[in-house]
């Protein structure tokens, strides 16, 4: 493929370096003169000194023929104006990298159609996303949140003292916007009906809306709905401990935030109705023990500095936090940690370039479809965009001819993400999540090109 990045910052060149070293034709444009040099020395790509929002430098990138484009600097502006040229000149996919508050005002604009973007993302809400996942979820092998964050999708087998065990899906009571959706039971491959009766050691594949989640698995795993409150103090009141405030808040955890800087704190006290904020300085062995961060479920440190957040976590961990994540900004940093981090007593490190890299990956491909996740037990969950010529647009979901073992899972509309119901219907430009068999994998790639008829 051939790849255009604009901006050779630390998130541009990281993922740079990554489609270069997988054979991708990657160009790099760099509006600094001493950047653009500095990376035609370290890069194995093509590097472009000037401004990526202006047409006769994209041009000669060769916007007109590429692939996909990512506009990942720090300006919004910037990227947005640069991506809008690039599809306009002819880009086949365009991407923006925004600031967290821009998609926060998404309910108010709809940025992605007025730009024509594919996607628009911000690398902290990302890597609150994978956050969230560790937190929400810390013993289970399977978790993976899809549909910007919106929808969850977890495996896990059926245990003994589930209450669910002998009772048919249609008795357990899920709302429409949360399913058992596959079941691995021995040498079987169920994609399950309402009276599908539920037996111990079946391997459950569920998804559904996050909010709705905890509750209605808790049923599934042990028989209880209503857990205790989990604490969660969050060092540092960046734009990553906003986005990662309000996803636990919304989930029902109890939520502290520790911040330095007291414009900062009154800002989140607006802004997170619902959480603690507290005005002190996160590196400080004594303002950790005045919180009694040794008595949270889970520690999570998210300040913009690698050594503090690292020094941090290790005294929340020495003070008891039985459960400390850290964020990582730099590269080398992160696979140092990630080697040792259970060395060191940190479960997870958190890296927003990666999770960047890993979100994009579905548009570097020549398929029709991106696999998202393998599944064990042999299934995987896949995403595609529904195109105007697809034989599922225009038609609802009740209607559509799907082959056996295939199940939608998540649709994305805008800015709207939910579980597909049986009257809704795809739009072209829609990107839908559909859960896999193997054995269906290619009968289903065949109608996402050719229609159901072959």
């Amino acid at each position: 493929m051939k790849i255009i990045i604009v901006g050779a910052g630390e998130v541009g060149c990281y993922l740079a370096r990554h489609f270069s070293s997988g054979g991708h034709d990657v160009c790099l444009v760099e509006r600094s003169e001493p950047m653009a040099r500095a990376q035609q020395d370290r890069l194995d790509v093509r590097v472009i000194y000037g401004s990526g929002s202006v047409a006769h430098i994209l041009r000669e990138a060769g916007a007109d023929g590429c692939d996909l484009f990512l506009a990942v600097t720090r300006d919004d502006s910037t990227n947005l104006v640069a991506a809008l040229l690039a599809r306009r000149m002819g880009a086949r996919r365009t991407v923006a990298r925004v600031h967290a508050a821009v998609l926060r005002d998404e309910s108010v604009f709809d940025y992605r159609r007025a730009f024509r973007l594919d996607l628009m993302f911000s690398s902290e809400r990302l890597a609150a996303v994978e956050l969230a996942k560790h937190i929400r979820n810390p013993d289970q092998p399977v978790v993976e949140e899809i549909a910007r964050g919106r929808i969850e999708l977890q495996q896990f087998p059926l245990r003994a003292d589930s209450l669910a065990c002998g009772k048919p899906l249609r008795e357990i009571g899920f709302p429409d916007r949360v399913r058992v959706g596959w079941i691995r039971r021995a040498e079987r491959n169920i994609v399950p009906a309402a009276d599908e009766t539920l037996q111990e050691g079946d391997l459950l594949t569920v998804f559904g809306e996050v909010e709705l989640m905890d509750k209605y698995v808790r049923r599934l795993r042990t028989g209880h709905s209503r857990p205790g409150r989990r604490s969660v103090v969050i060092a540092g009141g960046g734009e990553i401990a906003l986005a990662l405030a309000q996803m636990l808040t919304a989930c029902g955890f109890d939520v502290r935030v520790i911040e330095a800087d007291a414009e900062r704190v009154a800002e989140l006290a607006y802004l997170l109705p619902r959480v603690t904020v507290i005005h002190a300085d996160p590196t400080s062995l004594e303002a950790l023990r005045e919180e009694r961060v040794g008595e949270c479920d889970c520690f999570v440190a998210a300040m913009p500095d690698d050594e503090d957040n690292l020094m941090t976590c290790l005294q929340a961990g020495n003070m008891g936090a039985p459960d400390c994540l850290t964020v990582v900004q730099r590269e080398d940093y992160a696979d140092a940690i990630g080697t040792a981090a259970t060395i060191i007593g940190i479960r997870a490190a958190v890296s927003p370039r990666e999770a960047v890299r890993r979100d994009l990956m579905r548009f570097v491909t020549a398929k029709r479809y991106h696999v998202l996740v393998r599944l064990e037990g042999g299934a995987q969950v896949i995403h595609f965009a529904v195109r105007a010529d697809s034989p599922m647009a225009g038609v609802p979901v009740s209607q559509l001819e799907l082959p056996v073992g295939v199940v939608l899972v998540a649709h994305i509309h805008e800015t709207d993400a939910r579980v597909p119901a049986a009257g809704d219907t795809f739009s072209a430009g829609d990107t839908v999540y559909a859960l896999v068999e193997d054995a269906a994998l290619d009968r289903f790639s065949r109608i996402l090109r050719h229609g159901p008829g072959v």
